[in-house]
């Protein structure tokens, strides 16, 4: 192949170069190279960031042309040359080469990567369902051998090589998600209830992200007027605040403060949301934007809210401790 490839550069280039990438990708295929190995191929030969996108199977690799990977979760513009895996699929690799048609070495590097690309899914992945009970169960076990992790994590589109995180929604079954994780995405993935979410990490260590993304769920709230708060929350986002939760055990007896705040809610219906919006927002005059009263009004809640609860609530130290019992509102009924 090599002679024929040099024969061939004598006389047309493009021709030569084609026939090179041809055996490269054959010998990726013949040492079982993954899906990363491929796309990292691709892009490198390219001289252009190449990214695979299966949405339906949660695989999403992107590597830039000097081989490193690097993850987006932009959509692919329609104006990058593309092979799908399968005609007619979503599913595709992509060059993200301006130009408005690729050119035949663009063409060959598409067609062979995408064949192997579809070799490795259906290798790895085979029939089973991307969103299979039983693997997630798997894979985010840290009792279950490596091996077993390993291969629920190829059952479910995962590279076992690359990174992922867990999410806990509240009313459903865990989910493991990979790259960015916005709103937009949890929406369609969990709907719209509480959802905790783990920090990214190696797909071996996901049982880790799954204990945080626990921990995180506690934390959320339903984001009403008797229970205001965020409805996702980030463990990576909590810092310390996490340790709060290894504190407070949830349906333990709540704390003074959370029972003030509870008896003063009860009696109060605007004043949990006031308060959520006092400890979430920069000032005062924030926190009235937030909750659509004027200034003056707020200050009037405040006063009020202070003569229910006991503390001052304007000073640096009433709302950390005020932010404090609302937290800690949240880990208890938990």
């Amino acid at each position: 192949m090599k002679e024929l490839a040099g024969r061939l550069t004598a006389v047309d280039p493009d021709a030569g170069a084609a026939v090179r990438v041809i055996a490269y990708f054959d010998r990726l295929s013949e040492s079982r190279a993954g899906l990363e190995a491929l796309v990292r191929g691709a892009a490198v030969l390219a001289g252009v960031p190449a990214r695979l996108v299966d949405a339906e199977r949660r695989v999403r690799v992107r590597v830039e042309a000097d081989g490193t990977r690097r993850d987006s979760g932009t959509p692919p513009d329609p104006g990058w040359p593309s092979a799908a895996l399968v005609p007619g699929g979503a599913a595709a690799l992509w060059l993200e080469r301006a130009e408005a048609a690729p050119s035949v070495v663009d063409a060959v590097i598409l067609e062979r990567a995408a064949g192997a690309v579809r070799l490795v899914l259906d290798r790895t992945r085979g029939r089973a369902p991307v969103d299979d009970p039983a693997l997630v169960e798997t894979v985010l076990d840290a009792g279950a051998p490596e091996a077993a992790r390993v291969h629920a994590a190829r059952g479910l589109g995962l590279d076992p090589g690359g990174t992922a995180r867990a999410l806990a929604p509240l009313d459903g079954r865990p989910l493991v998600m990979t790259g960015r994780v916005d709103a937009e995405t949890l929406t369609g993935r969990t709907g719209t209830g509480r959802v905790g979410v783990g920090p990214e990490v190696p797909v071996l260590d996901l049982p880790r992200s799954w204990a945080q993304a626990r921990t995180a769920l506690r934390f959320t709230a339903e984001g009403t007027a008797q229970d205001p708060g965020p409805r996702v929350v980030h463990a990576d986002e909590l810092g310390g605040v996490a340790l709060l939760a290894d504190l407070v055990a949830p349906g333990a007896e709540a704390p003074p403060d959370v029972r003030a705040l509870e008896a003063a809610g009860a009696s109060t219906p605007w004043l949990l949301a006031t308060l959520d919006a006092v400890v979430s927002t920069a000032s005062l005059r924030a926190a009235a934007a937030e909750i659509n009263v004027h200034h003056s009004t707020l200050q009037d809640r405040l006063s009020h809210a202070e003569h229910l609860l006991g503390w001052p609530l304007r000073t640096p130290q009433g709302r950390l401790r005020l932010q404090l019992a609302l937290t800690m509102r949240h880990l208890t009924r938990s």
